[in-house]
């Protein structure tokens, strides 16, 4: 890099980035321009990385109860009423109010008799992913059950990364013992809720059942309704109608989801009935009642309502569900009125075509959700059906052509025409992600004009392995090369400040990708800490800045607590995608993930960084 002196400023906006980032751990953060230390290194940089202490055996704690702490309560979207605009999904209130404490009643006694013990579910560990699926049950330690439910209250998503989208997924879904002072019911809906904002609703529905409805919070009950809604499935709430009795807070979806359960359980007088009751106290109107109806026609196999959306203009999570629900078709330009998660919803929803979810699929691939492996059945689905004109069916028949075809070049030609085909960055990994297994059947050779994407392609699945195998056919400097270097598994895999200065000869004006190749370079430990600290200096990478977030996360990696590191991990890295993620960040992410036993993570996201910039 002495070839060309240069210095690189962090910009505005990646320090206050980080910045809104660590104000989610509650403290103030020294301005990353502070004075330079002696060394730009953090302490013990170099060092051989030590192995995870072995957590002490924790004290058996008594299974909490409801009401054993009081925690923040969600707001459910109101339906819309007469002069009232309708709420989009719920968002947390930041007046805590405490879990009333269960009055035992007729059916809770009864449970005790007809619920077995061995079939009871303990509120000390939840989580529907066991032990060799999931992180292990103490991933948390002795971490403060507060602290990581305002941590996951306030993650923005989607998260940039695709790999810890995967792991961060992976975490929450594992079966956890429940932190200290908080209620595992409340911090189940915690997890939960933190799922369906990623698109993940079937999970959540997952976890949230792991908890028995005679130990649901209003919390809980609230997320087991967003993630019935999200699933399309009204009728996941009919087994909580007890719960609605106890927790009753008159929103105008628990009368209307009595309505429909009544239908649903073949109660027609019951539910017309309440519906009289809904009409006649102005609960609900217009497209909400309407699409209740629905439910109940279809339930009953009444007249038909029809649906018209005109006048809708927001569509809320009690709309899409029930229009899932009920097959009604949803106009396009009301998915512009909300999140991005939503995509994750529409990709695994069972009552959409394959055709119609083939657009939301491979977003949703981009960012995590799917598999290469669901993205490739799904496009199996869709070139097996009898809709050939459209355009899901042309990358089908690319896709087919990627797998199949005998010749090398052939191969090539409909890889590059599904890569190169659309203009948003989000579809076009998504193509990565959906060629994965096509792109790892690819003979390797010098001079591959499409290596680097071949390479990109392959790692978005984890085939380490195969893709090293471009490694000798890949110029050093070159982004393959790079992520090669990142991604391979050896334990003897090392690279020097000649690699990073090679990175960076090829690099763009802003010298992004060599700033992230160090980064997770140094994270990874394979540099020696003088080549680190010289490369560090000319890119002016700050890892050894010292604050809030660092602590929490270094803190988290030095106590052994692999979940806890996975959510502060996603907290250093809010943004619109990897151009607004700090290098410095992506370091101590992943050394933290490293010396927490979650390497390959590491390497993956360490790989992912300089692929996608």
């Amino acid at each position: 890099m002495s070839k060309r002196p240069w210095r690189l400023r962090i910009s505005r906006a990646e320090v206050a980035l980080g910045a809104v980032a660590l104000l989610l751990a509650g403290a103030s953060i020294p301005a990353l321009s502070q004075e330079t230390p002696e060394s730009i290194l953090p302490p013990g940089f170099g060092d051989p990385a030590p192995t995870p202490a072995p957590t002490p055996t924790p004290t058996p704690r008594a299974t909490p109860r409801p009401g054993a702490s009081p925690s923040p309560r969600l707001v459910l979207p109101d339906l819309e009423r007469p002069g009232a605009t309708a709420s989009p999904s719920p968002s947390p209130s930041g007046t805590p109010t405490p879990s009333p404490t269960e009055t035992p009643d007729q059916a809770s006694v009864l449970a005790r008799y007809t619920l077995p013990a061995f079939a009871r579910h303990s509120l000390a560990r939840v989580g529907s992913a066991r032990e060799g699926d999931g992180l292990r049950a103490d991933a948390f330690g002795d971490a403060d059950g507060r602290f990581l439910e305002a941590l996951m209250r306030r993650l923005d998503t989607p998260l940039p990364s695709r790999w810890l989208h995967i792991g961060l997924r992976r975490m929450l879904a594992s079966g956890l013992d429940t932190p200290g002072d908080v209620n595992g019911a409340d911090f189940a809906a915690e997890r939960a809720w933190l799922l369906i904002r990623m698109g993940e609703p079937v999970v959540a529905r997952s976890l949230i059942q792991d908890v028995d409805t005679g130990n649901y919070t209003p919390k809980l009950l609230q997320v087991a309704m967003q993630a019935a809604l999200a699933t399309g499935d009204p009728a996941g709430l009919c087994p909580l109608g007890d719960v609605m009795d106890r927790y009753d807070d008159h929103t105008a979806g628990w009368p209307l989801a009595r309505v429909m359960c009544a239908a649903l359980g073949g109660h027609a007088e019951q539910a017309d009935a309440a519906l009289a009751t809904v009409r006649r106290q102005r609960l609900a109107t217009g497209i909400d009642l309407h699409l209740a109806e629905k439910v109940l026609g279809a339930a009953s196999r009444r007249g038909a309502v029809t649906i018209e959306w005109t006048g809708v203009d927001q569509l809320t999570a009690w709309r899409y569900g029930l229009a899932m629900a009920t097959g009604v078709e949803i106009p396009d330009k009301l998915y512009a009125t909300v999140a991005p998660w939503v995509t994750g919803w529409r990709a695994q929803s069972p009552m959409l075509s394959a055709t119609e979810r083939a657009v939301p699929a491979q977003r949703a691939a981009a960012r995590g959700v799917l598999s290469n492996v669901a993205l490739v059945d799904l496009f199996g689905d869709i070139a097996a059906g009898e809709d050939s004109g459209s355009a899901a069916a042309a990358v089908a028949s690319d896709l087919r052509s990627a797998y199949v075809d005998q010749d090398r070049d052939d191969r090539l030609s409909a890889l590059r025409a599904l890569w190169d085909a659309g203009d948003d960055p989000l579809d076009r990994y998504g193509r990565l992600v959906m060629t994965a297994r096509a792109a790892a059947r690819v003979a390797p050779a010098d001079k591959t004009a499409e290596a680097d994407t071949i390479v990109a392609s392959m790692l978005t699945a984890g085939f380490d392995r195969a893709a090293l195998r471009w490694q000798p056919h890949v110029v050093r400097g070159e982004p393959a090369w790079a992520m090669l270097a990142l991604a391979d598994p050896s334990s003897r895999a090392r690279i020097s400040y000649g690699d990073v200065d090679a990175v960076h000869d090829r690099d763009d004006a802003n010298f992004t990708r060599s700033r992230l190749f160090l980064a997770g370079a140094a994270g990874l430990g394979r540099m020696s800490a003088d080549d680190a600290e010289r490369a560090a200096k000319e890119l002016d990478l700050r890892i050894g800045a010292i604050n809030s977030w660092t602590k929490a996360i270094d803190r988290a990696a030095a106590q052994n607590q692999p979940a806890t590191v996975m959510l502060l991990a996603a907290v250093g890295m809010q943004g619109s995608d990897w151009r607004a993620v700090p290098p410095e960040n992506l370091y101590h992410i992943v050394a933290a993930l490293r010396a927490t036993g979650l390497e390959g993570y590491a390497r993956m996201i360490a790989a992912e960084a300089v692929g996608r910039v």
